[in-house]
């Protein structure tokens, strides 16, 4: 007899972080970044909100997501206004990453619907972000989504060792 493997997608919720989910959505972030071999300054593991990234985005202006899956953090995502650009204008799309099991399943898609939807419904003008050049998978997401690769930075991450620029129009 043969397991029919269960389908993740259909098990996956995607919720705003809680308070209780800080250290598991700082262990996925870090786990998903060595993966990638991405240590040290100049990315996000080295970033303050990790700490308490329900505090960091608990306000009008910001969200964070988790998806949920069995019971445990298997994703994360959220957008908040990007630091060194004129308040209300452009929002970072920020630490959005999967566990290797949910990547391909669609909750990227449903992850990044739903914080364009939001941060256009909040005004702003344009979502921005900051990658690296070996996750093409995310950036083949996020081309499908409109973003377009950028010359130069825009305001100030703190990542400068995320070599990969992108941006959309949140504007129709």
């Amino acid at each position: 007899m043969t397991e029919t493997p269960t389908e993740p997608m259909s098990q996956a919720l995607i919720r705003a972080i809680e308070p209780k989910d800080n250290a598991a959505v700082k262990t996925l972030v870090l786990d998903t970044l060595a993966e990638f071999g991405l240590f040290g300054d100049g990315f996000a593991g080295v970033d303050a909100e990790l700490e308490d990234m329900h505090g960091a985005y608990d306000n009008a202006l910001s969200a964070y997501y988790v998806v949920e899956l069995n019971g445990q953090v298997a994703g994360v995502g959220g957008y908040a206004p990007l630091l060194g650009t004129e308040p209300g204008t452009v929002v970072e799309l920020r630490k959005m990453y999967l566990t290797p099991a949910l990547r391909g399943q669609g909750i990227g898609r449903q992850l990044i619907e739903r914080c364009l939807q939001e941060a256009q419904a909040l005004g702003y003008a344009t979502m921005y972000l900051e990658t690296v050049p070996g996750m093409q998978a995310a950036q083949a997401l996020y081309q499908k989504y409109g973003f377009t690769h950028t010359e130069q930075r825009m305001g100030d991450t703190g990542h400068c060792n995320c070599s990969v620029t992108m941006a959309r129009s949140l504007r129709d």
